[in-house]
């Protein structure tokens, strides 16, 4: 099938269910690699992690659960009042009615109040702590991730300064895939600058509330290990020919 007739995916889905695209890129991209990057993980201070226990007891969906938390989380970053459980509830619905999988409950039960909270006291925390070392610089929620080919534009989660912030509320440490994510994200946004003449994200910051843990990573240093290419141009050239030729202009 021609890549003009393709069904556009966001990148994240790419990412996600299609990697056979990025391995072409990244094949550096192993278990070796990952376990040295996360090596390097760090925690917050004054953040907890949530106890395994707390999460069995809530009945929802992993996916559904901490969704809420972060919407609870992002309506608490934009100041006033927190936005109420039930509003929180009706944004993560919303957001989850994409994936064919989901369980969309009908109310929240104290349980899962109790993790979501949790979630979302958890992020706010870390974000406020990152904010506070770069007092001059914006927290930019959604930030645009273009798009190209039949690779749909997306959004990240936020973005401080030159640092894309990737949220990821798994039981694990970081995965291929998460690394997988953020290197399409930066990709996408380069090959763009190449037609702007625009800024590109330095480094990446993946946080996970659930496990209270954080890693920190420059991009340079991430493609000069994951790809086959340090050329940036040749990156995006490959990635060209894999997802087409031009760009989605939302």
């Amino acid at each position: 099938m021609p890549a003009s007739r393709l069904p556009a995916r966001d990148p994240r889905t790419v990412a996600r269910d299609i990697p056979g695209v990025l391995d072409i890129l990244f094949p550096r991209l192993t278990g070796g690699l990952v376990n040295a990057l996360n090596s390097k993980m760090f925690a917050f201070t004054d953040v907890q992690a949530i106890p395994a226990e707390a999460i069995e007891a809530s009945s929802l969906q992993n996916a559904m659960l901490f969704e809420i938390s972060m919407a609870r989380a992002e309506s608490e970053l934009r100041g006033g009042d927190a936005a109420s459980w039930d509003e929180c509830l009706k944004v993560a619905s919303s957001r989850q009615r994409r994936h064919f999988d989901a369980r969309i409950p009908e109310k929240l039960e104290p349980s899962d109040i109790s993790v979501a909270d949790h979630a979302a006291r958890n992020l706010v925390a870390m974000l406020d702590s990152v904010r506070a070392q770069r007092p001059s610089a914006i927290l930019e929620r959604a930030p645009l991730i273009p798009g190209l080919g039949w690779v749909a534009s997306g959004n990240g989660d936020f973005a401080l300064g030159s640092t894309l912030i990737e949220v990821k509320h798994t039981g694990r440490n970081f995965g291929a895939g998460d690394f997988r994510q953020v290197l399409m994200y930066w990709l996408l946004q380069y090959a763009r600058t190449v037609e702007n003449d625009g800024q590109v994200w330095s480094d990446v910051l993946l946080l996970n509330p659930r496990r209270n843990a954080a890693l920190l990573v420059n991009y340079d240093n991430l493609l000069r290990a994951a790809s086959a290419s340090s050329n940036r141009v040749e990156l995006v050239e490959l990635l060209r020919s894999a997802v087409g030729q031009d760009f989605d202009r939302r």
